[in-house]
């Protein structure tokens, strides 16, 4: 439990009414009930700050006029005042909510073909293949896979089900979550005589520190050179990225999301979910990227990027579709039209 002067001696910002009330989780400002801290960032839902049964509310300092008041004009509700409230919440919330972390110890039924150190755990059924790397305090939980020659910097957490392939290297601080595979071969194939011949993947998986990759995520190695996760990036749960990617630091990737092989991504990049982008491309730095967005050529400008269809019925929809199809015999026509129509101006 913290106090809200504690909260604010560990994260700053400014108290507005009883400083000694006791905080033990957040909530919405709809949800949140009495013992809760709940956020204002986004202004519509400034309506909500008269109903909330939060004991307290972070909001900007924009906002204080909003706060309720009893009949004295004493705010009815206390508050943390900071320029960044969303920002302010989340370090909030991990306050309140550390990530759980298990003692050290290997288990009995864990199979270790590496040393490990004493500050490490490593549960039942996890494999520690050969030649593999461990830092301080790194969490392999039950089940999990780290293959031959894996490095894993300090303090990760490797969760249940994980697969490491052999070769990878995973930076310090990095969460991997229940099903994620890291380092799976890439999609290779030469053809030959109507097959295909598989072009074997010697590059490896390189993650950054604190590095945050979601359940059921895929990242496939590198062909010859690595496929490169770097710092601070987070990737949400069944993403695909093929080999020889590079993603720039602190992208954020969300669901779904497939990124085809040797397409380079720059930093601080927002890409939204079930968006699909084409191999070999260049993405700018600072590029945002709208949900269900096909990226099909080189981004080298930063900003915003959509390309959706919009939703419709089937019958207008296939209409459209049709009248799509004839678009370029339509530019031509007007071209050819606004020819005429000059021509008939300069002869008048």
């Amino acid at each position: 439990m913290w106090t809200l002067a504690a909260i604010v001696d560990r994260l700053g910002g400014e108290i507005r009414g009883d400083a000694s009330l006791p905080i033990v989780q957040v909530g919405t400002l709809q949800g949140a009930v009495s013992g809760q801290i709940a956020f204002l960032a986004n202004p519509k839902y400034r309506k909500h700050l008269g109903e909330t049964r939060a004991s307290a509310v972070i909001l900007a300092p924009e906002a204080l006029a909003d706060l309720p008041v009893d009949a004295a004009g004493q705010p009815r509700v206390a508050a943390i005042v900071t320029p960044r409230p969303y920002v302010y919440y989340a370090r909030v919330a991990a306050l309140l909510n550390p990530v759980p972390r298990l003692g050290p110890g290997c288990h009995g039924a864990a199979v270790l073909e590496s040393p490990v150190p004493a500050s490490c755990h490593v549960g039942p059924g996890a494999w520690i293949g050969p030649g593999v790397s461990l830092g301080e305090g790194v969490e392999i939980r039950a089940n999990a896979v780290v293959g031959a020659g894996v490095s894993i910097g300090a303090d990760s957490i490797v969760h249940a089900g994980a697969v490491i392939y052999p070769g990878c290297q995973v930076g310090e601080r990095a969460i991997i979550h229940s099903g994620a595979v890291i380092g799976a071969d890439g999609f290779g194939f030469a053809p030959e005589g109507g097959q295909w011949l598989k072009i074997p993947q010697i590059g490896r998986v390189v993650l950054g520190n604190d590095v945050e990759i979601g359940a059921n995520t895929s990242i496939d190695r590198g062909a010859l050179e690595d496929t490169v996760i770097g710092d601070g990036c987070k990737l949400d749960n069944q993403i695909m990225i093929g080999h020889n990617c590079v993603i720039g630091e602190h992208t954020v990737i969300a669901g779904c999301v497939g990124i085809a092989g040797s397409t380079r991504i720059g930093h601080h990049c927002a890409i939204g979910g079930a968006a699909m982008i084409l191999g070999h491309l260049e993405i700018a730095p600072g590029t945002e990227i709208s949900p269900g967005t096909m990226v099909m050529k080189n981004i080298t400008k930063s900003g915003k990027y959509t390309a959706l269809y919009p939703l419709d019925s089937h019958d207008k929809w296939l209409q459209n579709a049709a009248h799509l199809k004839h678009l370029g015999q339509l530019a031509q026509r007007v071209s050819e039209l606004e020819k005429k129509l000059q021509e008939l101006e300069t002869k008048s």
